[in-house]
């Protein structure tokens, strides 16, 4: 018999600076909810992997300008928001079965029922190494933010050199390995943080790979960029960055992406603006929704999922951090996000 109730994480206090896990001021409250009649051409899901996103920490924060936004943001007794593969238990659409795996914006609950026109069937491709989790990460938002931001918006070309801060995350795994071994980059440095995250950055395709947790890093990453950059693909923004605006060469791009080092309320200094001006170098910010909205998705996942095939994509274990979570834990394994301490796309397994 399908559930007729569902528990789910709502927002009950929004954060100014980090999120807070337990107590009276928890950022997220749990409750138990009654789930509504399924409609025509509607599913009910059963969330089985969270996509973890550093965006997912702006639509949360306290007094954000919803005018200033590019999504809606979340609001207070709001349930949270997410991407997931879940399986659809019942189904009232002729294009979706009970049992299939699905791919679908949702919310931080067990259960929720969804229009199925928002849900994409999982394609498995054992032989190709191609899980349910890649299509919350390589094969979902993660790597259609990285092939779009660094092919599309800035246009990174072969024969060109590129340094990708957040290499060992999520996107900027995907973006070394993209210039690398797709576009066919000159030479890519990667800026991580740790000797390990470092080597596997260097193993997927980086020429090197800077640990901005050593006390010379900017000395390294000056010596490292020598005769300038190309492109800078920024996820971190904050010193990084500021020092990155002083690497890339006259006329260079910088593909704004993120600006983790900042989101919990760090905020962010720069002090080099002027190189901008300077030396004519073109910045820009983009989301990844804006190539959906486009009808670009399709062309790109082709690309990545080809990339795959041929062994030029690295998706092996290495690639994600998958942790195994009670539903109540969810937030706990969010903000692993924060804190660096996963490599690759971040996960949650619900158990």
């Amino acid at each position: 018999m399908a559930p007729t109730q569902t528990r789910r994480l709502i927002l009950a206090n929004p954060p100014e600076a980090s999120p807070v896990l337990s107590g009276d001021d928890a950022t997220f409250k749990m409750e138990t909810v009654d789930l509504p009649e399924i409609a025509q051409g509607q599913v009910l899901i059963k969330t089985q992997y969270l996509s973890n996103d550093p965006a997912q920490r702006g639509w949360i924060q306290a007094g954000v300008d919803p005018e200033r936004m590019y999504t809606r943001p979340v609001f207070k007794g709001e349930p949270m928001v997410t991407f997931a593969v879940s399986e659809v238990i019942e189904s009232k659409s002729e294009k979706l079965k009970a049992g299939q795996l699905v791919s679908a914006r949702t919310t931080w609950s067990e259960y929720d029922v969804v229009d199925a026109s928002t849900c994409n069937p999982v394609q498995i491709d054992e032989k190709a190494g191609i899980k349910p989790t890649h299509f919350v990460g390589a094969l979902g938002g993660t790597g259609l933010t990285a092939y779009y931001g660094l092919v599309d918006v800035v246009g990174f070309k072969a024969g060109e050199t590129l340094v990708v801060s957040g290499a060992a995350g999520a996107t900027g795994s995907m973006v070394v390995q993209i210039a690398k071994h797709i576009v066919g980059a000159k030479r890519v440095i990667g800026i991580a943080g740790g000797e390990k995250k470092c080597k596997w950055v260097e193993s997927i395709g980086a020429d090197v790979c800077i640990d901005y947790k050593s006390a010379d890093w900017k000395q390294q990453l000056i010596k490292a960029t020598e005769g300038f950059v190309d492109v800078y693909f920024d996820n971190v923004a904050g010193p990084i960055l500021d020092v990155m605006l002083t690497r890339v060469k006259r006329f260079g791009r910088i593909a704004a992406c993120g600006g983790v080092s900042g989101y919990n309320g760090q905020g962010q200094s720069i002090t080099n603006w002027m190189e901008i001006i300077k030396n004519r170098i073109n910045v820009k910010g983009f989301i990844v929704t804006d190539a959906i909205m486009a009808g670009k998705a399709g062309e790109f996942l082709g690309k990545l999922v080809g990339g795959i095939k041929e062994g030029k994509i690295q998706i092996g274990e290495e690639s994600e951090t998958i942790v195994p979570t009670k539903f109540e834990d969810i937030p706990t394994t969010w903000c692993k996000l924060f804190d660096g301490s996963n490599q690759g796309k971040l996960v949650t397994q619900l158990i």
